[in-house]
């Protein structure tokens, strides 16, 4: 009997199918273990009841993916409550913002944590700073694929960007620290994911992308996708970007979008106002 609790347990810990992966990216919009009235939490901030995490609890469990990408998270004890910490590691950047990027990996997975990105945040000394990304790679299947978890520079989600404001100014400074770290994986013969918020929204020839695609050819799996988030209909901001062997891996045909439940009609405050995206690695490509 002993024996066979450690085999569930082992497999349990192991992807769905061999070979696969799959992905997530999911800003969870404020998620945060601090009290009401913390100074670093909007005063009109919402609080999610137990209700609320139930529903994320059961989102992520539906889900069931190998890594999570996600944004707006706090730190482990606020990543835990959507998250079963006894199944995901997680791994955050070194700095104390309560809206951090980051990732949730499934125990089991080899995992090398990198230096932060920190030169996406483009704005250290403000109170409210723009977000560093976090890197990782995780080995699984034989296979390494570096990650980069992103939340970009919101107010400036489509259309010309270089001179035109300063949230313009911003998200045009971060694509080019993306495209130094793209430069650097391509030399590195890596396969690599940017995953995350990128509030903006890369349709067509979009400049920024198109920046992006100046450093390494990549696949978009949001491309010729509609986001369908609390009813709307409209292009995406949520990315996941693959390159190197990457783009091999990416099944395109698996991307999905999961939404929040009819039911919980005031969750666009209460649970998040980004709904996960997915997609399937499949590594044995």
């Amino acid at each position: 009997m002993r024996l066979l609790l450690l085999l569930l347990l082992l497999l349990a810990a192991l992807p769905a199918r061999a070979g696969d992966l799959t992905l997530v990216a999911w800003n969870i919009a404020w998620l945060t273990a601090k009290p009401p009235g913390h100074p670093d939490l909007p005063e009109r901030l919402i609080r999610r009841g137990p209700q609320d995490y139930a529903v994320l609890q059961r989102i992520a469990a539906a889900l069931d993916p190998d890594i999570v990408a996600f944004q707006e998270v706090d730190g482990p004890l606020a990543a835990a409550r959507v998250f079963d910490a006894t199944r995901y590691a997680f791994f955050f950047p070194a700095e104390q913002d309560t809206q951090r990027t980051g990732f949730a990996v499934r125990r089991g997975l080899a995992v090398v944590q990198h230096p932060d990105l920190a030169e996406l945040d483009t704005r250290p000394l403000a109170r409210r700073s723009l977000r560093r990304g976090t890197d990782i790679t995780v080995e699984a299947h034989g296979r390494r694929l570096r990650l980069l978890s992103v939340h970009l520079a919101a107010g400036c989600r489509e259309g010309r960007i270089e001179g035109r404001s300063v949230a313009c100014e911003d998200l045009w400074r971060q694509a080019g620290v993306l495209a130094g770290w793209i430069a650097a994986r391509e030399a590195a013969g890596e396969a690599w994911v940017i995953a995350g918020d990128f509030n903006r929204r890369l349709e067509g020839d979009d400049p920024f992308l198109a920046r992006l695609r100046e450093a390494g050819p990549l696949l978009r799996a949001t491309e010729g996708r509609r986001d369908a988030c609390w009813g709307a209909d409209r292009p995406f901001i949520d990315h996941i970007l693959a390159g190197g062997a990457a783009r091999a891996w990416l099944d395109m045909a698996s991307f999905r979008q999961t939404l929040y439940p009819p039911s919980h009609p005031d969750g666009r405050d209460t649970l998040s106002d980004h709904c996960p995206i997915s997609v399937t690695l499949r590594l044995s490509r």
